[in-house]
Parts: C-alpha cells; sequence; structure tokens
C-alpha cells in the first residue's frame, strides 16, 4: 500500500495503527505476523477465485440480482468475504497476543485492561467476530446503507465463526464497555480500515457498495458458508504467511498468494457451464435406450418452468436411478447448478451408488469422476474410495488442518485443529475432506443424514447449505424417513427450496400423505411462507413423476406424468407362515424354545423349496432373530451355502460380507443350474440393495418396506431358476393369527413399527394362497395401509385397531415436537427476514458426527466401540486378528486401519452401561481414536457390558450371550 496516499487520506495516528493492526499472530502465520489487512485481502482474492472457478451460475445470478444487475454481484461477494474479520481492528482482539497488543499501544490506541479481561470472563463468545457485526451494522448505517441492507449484512460478520448471534447478543459487554471503541482514534481506525480495504478493491466507498436487494435467507445462509470457506484457505498459513509491513500489502500480493493455494489445494468446480443434454444422450450415458419411465422423467424435467420439486415413483428394478441422473443433468444445465448431492438411506446403500455416479460423469467428462466424494461416517472401509485416495499424486501434507485464529469455542487461540487422517489427506481436491466441508465438493454420494444435519441448529451448518445450494440434490428411498426424521426433511426441504435447489425425490413406495408433505414443504421455502396449502394432483398411474415448481406470489404449477412399466407385472405368490408368538409372562426358556421351533420351520420350508435349488433371501427384523435362524440353516445346509449380514459386524467384517452378497447374488454373477445360496439378513437387505433371489422369508413389516423386500425377488432377466420357483415366492412370518381376535406380533417387529402399521398391513395379506401384482398392486396398497379406513381392519380386529391408531398418533405428535428441539427454524420464524439469533432459538445439537446421527434419527442412540483383545495374564492389547499394539494399546500406522475397522455398534439396550468405556490409555489425543470407546475382549473374544456379556466372531459377529 501506498503509506504516502494513506498519510494524504488520514491523520498520522490513524496511519500507524493501520501498520500495526494484526489479523494473526506470528505463531499462526509462519513466524511472521500477519497484519490485519493483509488477511482481509487475502481472503478477498480467495473470494474472487472461488467466484471465478467455483461458485454455481444459479448462486453467481442470484447474487447480481441483490445489487441489480449481471457481472456486479462478484464485486460485492469479494467485500462481504474479506470484511468478515472487521471486527479484529477492535480492543476486544488486539489485546489478546501480548506482543501485538504492545504494538498497538505504541501507535497511540489503548485500553482498560480490566474492564477487557473482566468482559470476557462475564461473557465468553463476545470477541471479535460479534464484535464485527455491531461494527459493521454502525459503520454501514453512517456510510448511508438502508436498514433493511445493514440487517442481513452484520449477521455473516457476527456469524462467521459458525453461529448466528442475535442483535442483543452483539451490544457491548455492560461489564467492559469501551471493548469496541477502546480508548484513542479507535473510531476512525475502524472507519479507515473499512474505507481503505473497500478501495483497495477498487470499489470505491462504502455508500457506493450499497445492495439494491435483500437476498433470501437461504441465499444469506449460503453466502455466509461461502464467507466461512473463503476465510478458512485465507487462514492458511502455508501460502498465506505473515506479512508486517503494510506496504508490501496489496490486493495483487494476496492474489498471487490466493492463486497458490487454490492450485495446491487442488480446488476444482463440477460442471461448470453445461450445456443440455440431447435427447439421445440417453444411451451415451448409460449404454442403453430409456425405458418409457425414463423417458418421462427427462421430459418432465425440460417441462419445468424454474427449479422445484420432482418426485419420481417407479417400482423397484425399474431404474429409477438412471432417470434421476438423467434428469439432474437436464435440470443442471438449465437452471445453473454446478454439481450433484445423492442422499441415500444407509451407509451400505451410499457406496454401490458412490459407483454408479462416478459411471456417470465419467459418461459425461471423464474428468468429473475423480471430483466425487463419498460421505459418510465408514467411507475408509469402501474399497473404491480407498483406491481412489491411493491413486491420487496429492502430498500427505497438503491437507488443510487450520480455523480461524481466536474462535468461538474453549480454545481462544485457536490451536486445537480437526486432523485429517493420513490416507484421506491424498484424496483429489482434499480441502473438502476436512471437518464440516464434505458437501462443498462438486460431486458428493452420502447418507440422506448429510443433508438433515443441514436443518439442524448447530455450528457451521453454514457450510453445510453452501454445499447443498447450486447443486441438484437426489435423495433416494425417501420413504424410509419416519416421522422424527421427517421433520429434518422437511425443514431441509423449505431451505432448499428458497434458496431454488432443484431436488429429486426417488421412491417405490410413497404414502400420499407423505408426497404431499414434500411438496407443501419445499413451495413453502419458495413463497417464503411458514406454511404453504396446495393440492398435489394424485398421479393416475405407476411408474409415475410429479414435478412442481413456483409459479408466482404464493402459486405452484404442477406437472403430472404417468406411463407403463418396462416389463409386465409380475405375479407373486404371498403366503403366511405361521409363527408362535410367546406371551408377555413367558420365561426366557419359553421364547427360546418357540425361536427354535420357528427357525426350524424356515429350515424345513427351504428345504424343500430349494430342493432343485435356487436362492433364498431371509429378512428378520432384528440381529437376534437373524443370528438364531443363521445358525440352524448354516448347520442343515452347510456353511457354504448360507450367508449372514447385519449391522453389528465390524465396519470392516460388514463392508466384505456386503460386497460378498452383492458378488454372489448380483446381477453379473452366472447361476450353476442347481446351485444353493441362502443370505440372512436384516433390513440392511431392504432397499438400493441389488440382490437377485427365489424366494423370500420375510418377517412383517409395513407394507411398503415389505414391497421393498419383494423388490430383492426375480430382478434381473436372464438368471437361471429352478422349475418350482419361475414364479416369485414371499413367506411372511413374524406375527401369529389369532382366532377372533387380532393377530400378535414378535416383540422386535412391534417394538420397531408399532402395532398400527402392522395391524393394516397384516389385513391386507392374500389369504388362501393368493398373491400380489407387483408392480401394478403397490401404489393401491400403499393407500390402503396408510389411509385412515378403519374398515380396512376386519370387525374383530376394529377395537384393538382404533387403539393402536390412538397409540400412533400420541407416539407421532411426540417424536416430532422431540424433533424440533434441534431443527434449524423454531416453529413460526420461517418468514423471518434475517439469519440474526438463528442459533438462538433454543437448544442445538452437538458438531460431531455421533451426536448429530443421534439429533435426527430417533432412537439411534446405540454406541460404537472398537473391539480389542487382551487374554489374561498378557500384558498387551491386541487387534482382532492378533497384532500386538501395546501395554497401553498404542497403535502403529501400519496397524491403524486394522483397529479401526474393528468398530462395531452395540444395541441400543447395552448404550448407558458403554457409556462408561474409554479409549485406551494409549489412544488419548489421537486423531482417530483419541474419542473412540475400547471394548476389551478376553481370549474367548467374551466381554461384560454393564450387566450384560457379549462375544463377537467373525461368523455370527457381536452376540449378547
Amino acid at each position: 500500500m501506498d503509506l504516502q496516499q494513506l498519510h494524504e487520506r488520514y491523520e498520522i495516528g490513524v496511519v500507524e495503527a493501520l501498520e500495526v493492526l494484526w489479523g494473526k499472530s506470528r505463531e499462526r502465520a509462519a513466524g511472521t505476523t500477519n497484519l490485519l489487512m493483509a488477511h482481509l485481502l487475502d481472503t478477498a482474492a480467495v473470494a474472487e477465485l472461488l467466484w471465478d472457478g467455483f461458485l454455481a451460475r444459479s448462486t453467481r445470478s442470484a447474487l447480481d440480482a441483490v445489487v441489480g444487475g449481471p457481472g456486479r454481484g462478484r464485486a460485492l461477494f469479494v467485500w462481504l468475504c474479506g470484511v468478515h474479520d472487521c471486527g479484529k481492528a477492535t480492543p476486544v482482539h488486539q489485546r489478546l497476543w501480548s506482543e501485538g497488543a504492545e504494538a498497538v499501544r505504541r501507535s497511540g490506541l489503548s485500553w482498560v485492561e480490566s474492564a477487557a479481561v473482566a468482559g470476557v470472563r462475564s461473557q465468553r463468545r463476545w470477541r471479535h467476530d460479534w464484535a464485527g457485526g455491531l461494527m459493521a451494522r454502525e459503520l454501514l448505517t453512517s456510510a448511508g446503507w438502508d436498514p433493511e441492507q445493514v440487517d442481513w449484512v452484520w449477521p455473516l460478520v457476527a456469524g462467521h465463526h459458525g453461529a448466528f448471534p442475535s442483535l442483543r447478543d452483539v451490544q457491548e459487554p455492560r461489564t467492559a464497555k469501551g471493548q469496541l471503541r477502546g480508548r484513542g482514534l479507535w473510531r476512525q481506525v475502524q472507519q479507515a480500515v473499512l474505507d481503505v480495504f473497500t478501495r483497495e478493491l477498487g470499489l470505491g466507498r462504502l455508500d457506493e457498495m450499497k445492495p439494491v436487494l435483500a437476498p433470501s435467507r437461504a441465499l444469506q445462509l449460503q453466502l455466509s458458508g461461502l464467507v466461512v470457506m473463503a476465510d478458512w484457505i485465507a487462514s492458511d498459513e502455508r501460502f498465506f504467511h505473515g506479512m508486517d509491513d503494510l506496504r508490501q500489502v496489496s490486493l495483487d500480493a494476496s492474489r498471487r498468494r490466493a492463486a497458490k493455494a487454490w492450485t495446491a489445494l487442488g480446488l476444482q468446480r463440477g460442471w461448470g457451464t453445461l450445456t443440455a443434454p440431447a435427447p439421445d444422450a440417453f444411451q451415451d450415458r448409460f449404454g442403453c435406450s430409456p425405458r418409457p419411465s425414463q423417458a418421462m422423467v427427462a421430459d418432465a424435467a425440460r417441462a419445468m418452468d424454474g427449479p422445484g420439486l420432482m418426485v419420481i415413483e417407479a417400482p423397484m428394478g425399474e431404474g429409477k436411478t438412471e432417470a434421476a441422473q438423467a434428469a439432474a443433468e437436464v435440470l443442471a444445465a438449465r437452471f445453473g447448478a454446478d454439481g450433484v448431492f445423492v442422499g441415500m438411506p444407509t451407509q451400505a446403500t451410499s457406496d454401490p451408488m458412490f459407483t454408479r455416479t462416478q459411471r456417470w460423469l465419467e459418461a459425461i467428462d471423464p474428468d468429473l469422476a475423480s471430483r466425487v466424494v463419498l460421505l459418510h461416517g465408514k467411507r475408509a472401509f469402501n474399497h473404491e474410495w480407498k483406491a481412489l485416495l491411493e491413486n491420487t499424486g496429492a502430498s500427505a501434507d497438503e491437507a488443510f488442518q487450520g480455523v480461524d485464529e481466536f474462535g468461538m469455542d474453549e480454545d481462544p487461540y485457536g490451536v486445537r485443529h480437526e486432523a485429517c487422517g493420513e490416507e484421506e489427506r491424498k484424496a483429489p481436491a482434499q480441502w473438502f475432506l476436512g471437518p464440516k466441508r464434505g458437501l462443498l465438493a462438486p460431486f458428493v454420494v452420502g447418507t440422506v443424514d448429510q443433508l438433515l444435519y443441514a436443518a439442524t441448529r448447530t455450528r457451521h451448518v453454514m457450510l453445510r447449505m453452501a454445499g447443498l445450494a447450486g447443486k441438484v440434490v437426489v435423495l433416494d428411498e425417501v420413504h424410509a424417513c419416519d416421522v422424527y426424521m421427517g421433520q429434518f426433511l422437511a425443514e431441509a426441504l423449505h431451505w432448499l427450496g428458497q434458496a431454488g435447489v432443484p431436488v429429486i425425490v426417488l421412491s417405490a413406495t410413497l404414502a400420499p400423505a407423505q408426497r404431499q408433505a414434500l411438496f407443501e414443504a419445499y413451495l413453502a421455502g419458495a413463497a417464503s411462507q411458514e406454511e404453504f396449502r396446495a393440492h398435489v394432483p394424485p398421479p393416475q398411474g405407476y411408474p409415475s413423476v410429479t414435478a412442481a415448481w413456483p409459479a408466482g406470489p404464493g402459486e405452484a404449477q404442477f406437472h403430472v406424468d404417468a406411463t407403463e412399466g418396462w416389463r409386465q407385472d409380475l405375479p407373486v405368490a404371498v403366503r403366511v407362515m405361521p409363527e408362535t408368538v410367546p406371551g408377555a409372562r413367558s420365561t426366557r426358556d419359553e421364547r427360546e424354545r418357540l425361536q427354535v421351533e420357528a427357525d426350524v420351520a424356515v429350515g424345513d420350508l427351504l428345504a424343500e423349496e430349494l430342493a432343485d435349488g435356487g436362492t433364498a433371501l431371509v429378512i428378520r427384523n432384528s440381529v437376534a432373530r437373524a443370528q438364531s435362524v443363521y445358525e440352524e440353516l448354516r448347520d442343515r445346509f452347510g456353511p457354504a451355502e448360507v450367508r449372514l449380514l447385519h449391522a453389528r459386524f465390524t465396519v470392516a467384517r460388514r463392508a466384505d460380507l456386503t460386497e460378498e452378497s452383492l458378488r454372489l447374488l448380483g446381477p453379473r454373477t452366472p447361476r450353476p443350474r442347481g446351485g444353493r445360496l441362502i443370505l440372512v439378513a436384516t433390513q440392511l437387505a431392504e432397499q438400493s440393495f441389488d440382490v437377485d433371489a427365489d424366494l423370500l422369508v420375510t418377517d412383517l413389516a409395513p407394507v411398503d418396506l415389505l414391497l421393498q423386500r419383494i423388490g430383492r425377488l426375480h430382478r434381473h432377466e436372464g438368471t437361471w431358476r429352478p422349475g418350482r420357483l419361475r414364479t416369485p415366492k414371499v413367506f411372511v412370518t413374524g406375527f401369529q393369527s389369532r382366532e377372533g381376535r387380532e393377530p400378535a406380533f414378535v416383540f422386535a417387529g412391534e417394538a420397531i413399527y408399532g402395532r398400527h402399521l402392522l395391524l393394516r398391513t397384516a389385513a391386507v395379506l392374500p389369504a388362501d394362497g393368493r398373491g400380489w401384482s407387483v408392480p401394478g398392486d403397490v401404489p393401491g396398497l400403499v393407500d390402503s395401509v396408510y389411509g385412515t379406513d378403519a374398515c380396512l381392519l376386519p370387525a374383530a380386529w376394529q377395537e384393538a385397531g382404533e387403539a393402536a391408531a390412538r397409540e400412533q398418533s400420541d407416539r407421532d405428535r411426540a417424536r416430532a415436537e422431540a424433533a424440533r428441539e434441534f431443527l434449524l427454524t423454531p416453529r413460526g420464524e420461517h418468514e423471518r427476514r434475517t439469519l440474526a439469533g438463528l442459533h438462538y432459538g433454543g437448544s442445538t445439537a452437538g458438531g460431531d458426527e455421533d451426536s448429530l446421527r443421534a439429533a435426527v434419527r430417533d432412537g439411534d442412540e446405540s454406541v460404537e466401540v472398537v473391539l480389542v483383545v487382551r487374554a489374561e495374564g498378557e500384558a498387551v492389547f491386541r487387534t482382532l486378528a492378533g497384532r500386538a499394539l501395546s501395554v497401553n494399546g498404542d497403535v502403529a500406522p501400519d496397524v491403524l486401519e486394522e483397529v479401526l475397522g474393528s468398530t462395531v455398534r452395540l444395541p441400543s439396550r447395552l448404550t448407558q452401561p458403554a457409556l462408561e468405556l474409554s479409549p485406551l490409555p494409549g489412544w488419548h489425543g489421537h486423531p482417530w481414536l483419541g474419542r473412540s470407546r475400547a471394548l476389551v475382549l478376553d481370549a474367548s473374544r467374551r466381554a461384560r457390558v454393564g450387566d450384560f456379556t457379549v462375544s463377537y466372531d467373525e461368523e455370527f459377529g457381536l452376540r449378547r450371550i
């Protein structure tokens, strides 16, 4: 900067202050103090690169509209990102580093230290971010900005550490008045900081920067996340080393630093400028011509006049995934999205979708496949993800690990950082693999939880929204979201609707009320209303597509279409397989005896049905029932013909078993004539699990989930099947019919699904050996079970059905209210216009993965533990495979993956005693294991957890003894 020009414009004390105001201490800036003005310009330079090489076209257009013309949004965006740390030009920040504080005092600025200390103690969070919010509010007002514009800008400054305070919160603490202005020329210096920064960007005066429109709150939240992203990149001392000479500080210098960081971090956008695909592009993408339903979906995407919500309903195996991908490409090209997020119901279903997404993007542009990020807690055990990491040339030490200095947590100097593992630091665009940043990658496949997290009132939620906005969001198997999760889904759709994000929802079995709720949530957001009442036209066929988008204030336009499926209806023989259900007062011996009888009955059935060979899928509603019937079947048929898959294997073992199941029963594996294979599984095999079986034995579940399980039958053409299984067969068990009264249900099923839906599903099961026609009967069955017609139940069940309906209604209402504790927007606040106070409407969920998952999945509070072994009399701990750790459990780098792969989730009933478990002594401080609970098994692979004894082996997984 030209000091002579500064002296001509400001009095000497102001210029001297600008020469010493520090943004980062020497310890946090590669050994040289980084002046505040340097950090502001560094962040602005990063913002320029974000605008030019990262932001979606839709985001840039929205920001252009805020300023009043094409191309004008860039200047505002760059200025907002850079100005985020203006609050560091205050005593509350400058006093924190003694060396820097002394230099500031020598310049003529001062403060009352006792008052400053008292203020920090009395209101710990009032530091430079909140001070910056108040400072921006005052200075922009004095510059002539309209109150409406000031009101949405200052929270971006005050909230850049992850939480948005209210206006009352950002007032100076009464016990420490003067921490914004101190003594001397503080007010003039603060004004100069904003003026000099603005002029250095070539933007003239502050009053010339006024926006003409206030952006939607969703755009504000997205913009806030981008501000945080720019700040975090500009805080990496490897590329932004300290600059302590104001004469060397300039926008050009910052641009050179930013360019180096951008290249080294591997940051890339997604599609960029995407042209609308030609009608015949489907063949190029997927190697086949589109089926009628797939062509229908692509046509619906072309018919939409604006970003909106599309619901695709089609049977299992119809090709919904390819239809959604084709529609996503159309919507991205038409409405300026730069990437896609695909949300799956589980980690197990996310893994194969990761592969399919890579193949789709590679068909569009070979360079895109390497930009896909797999985002869930166990991705380290996905073989393709690991191979992608290992095949990149990124250096392990290139992972950005810092966050902005002097954050809002209990570590005021920002010296604790969340580290990435050695493997993950090698990923392409590795910056995106750091904490809370995954959704910012251009293409993301993960669990639907990642979307639901963006609807929680958590710190840095703006990063999640910034990652979703500018993409096309695809949600598969959305019917799997229960009432509790549905609250977060509705909240997320509200924000996405307001942000103008195209959303595609897939389901084979969607209840009409759920379809209505999805559209109302999205359209309410698009209209910036608390609620939106609209009649969603029901589709007149199956498969179907329903799309809606805003058509004016408070109005929506719908496009509804239906067509025939790609193959004819398949007759499915559905039979009830009786099972005696133990009574409430039965003894443990009685329960075990009845379970053995039920398992033997399944064995007898399969011996008969598979006499000529074939494949069977047995789905139980609990791990214990699956383990029990597996033991019977293994003893009867031999271990070569029976497999077991459930969620209580270690993550490494489960990943291997899942891969093996998909290979053995997948479409590309030839079936030997006369061969026999039985897969016993829990709900893991219920959806997005591409296996093909000849016969299904399943516990009773709500009809939509039952139909999902049936979707694993006769899934692929050209598969050899024995003569007696040429027609798919389903045997439904897990309940007991009782003469003259309602049926009794096995405890596991009733505990998971409730009596209401199980009763109504039992009522629609075919009698006398008749079957269902799939998929033709699917919509009617779902409508009946999820409807309100009491006459669906036989007369003898009516009283029990009414009681069950009341219980379910009360339970649903209570669960919905419980979810509101964590929702991003409290009831009645959706129509607010700014982000002020967003994080102060009540309790917030914790920021770590476990607490977030517990917040969005009611009842999923089970604890994960890492299994290690120590035999009696042996000093060292060992892995399950027998590799030695140490007396304290220290883990060598070459053993780390094996230890992490020994993670297993305990049954929920063991949650409370498991909370007493702790990491091994050698794990404390470890980036991966520091917060992991160790469950130490003895030589026989057993351990006590509270009053329970559990065992683990590779065949059965974790069992309660």
